[in-house]
């Protein structure tokens, strides 16, 4: 007998719904009542506006950030990204020598620590970013989330889900696998 049905062959039982319905009104809830600081977010790195371009790629080589959050007098004034890099340096050919200033993202999109999840998933949502900044009060960053962050929370909420889902949802291997 073949442990593995073939392909075409129908499973004999129905199989559990595996959407991420299971829990929506604990996922809604906890999206609007949990702070971005129980996302954990990253240390921020910090580089000065007065920085060249090459200075703040050195930076973004030197740790696993996607992004760097500019700063002047302590306080954000904007963020250089991966996405920066490539589309305002590299395809517009300028110099490694360039000012910061002149390529980074001004006035990025933030966050609070104290803000609901769900503000943040709004914003890198409705925005299309990657990386929002965490900033206290005073506008000083304090750090990074990203939507890795997002995806681990919801992975959280879902582990069964998540982890237990075949590659496509009727596919079968042709052989047993391993010796």
């Amino acid at each position: 007998m073949n442990r593995f049905p073939a392909p075409d062959r129908k499973p004999s039982r129905p199989t559990p719904p595996t959407t991420a319905r299971a829990y929506p009104a604990e996922l809604s809830r906890n999206l609007r009542v949990e702070c971005v600081s129980r996302l954990a977010p990253s240390p921020a790195i910090r580089v000065v506006a007065d920085a060249t371009v090459g200075e703040a790629v050195a930076a973004l080589r030197s740790g696993p950030a996607g992004c760097l959050l500019v700063t002047a007098a302590g306080r954000l004034v904007g963020i250089f990204t991966e996405r920066d890099l490539l589309t305002r340096v590299l395809a517009a050919g300028r110099s490694l020598a360039s000012p910061l200033r002149a390529v980074m993202t001004p006035d990025p999109v933030t966050v609070a620590p104290h803000d609901p999840i769900r503000t943040a998933v709004r914003r890198m949502q409705k925005g299309g970013y990657r990386h929002l900044p965490v900033i206290d009060e005073e506008n000083r960053p304090v750090g990074v989330v990203s939507a890795h962050h997002i995806l681990h929370y919801l992975v959280e909420h879902f582990p069964a889900i998540v982890f237990n889902q075949p590659p496509t949802g009727q596919s079968f291997p042709a052989s047993p696998e391993g010796a």
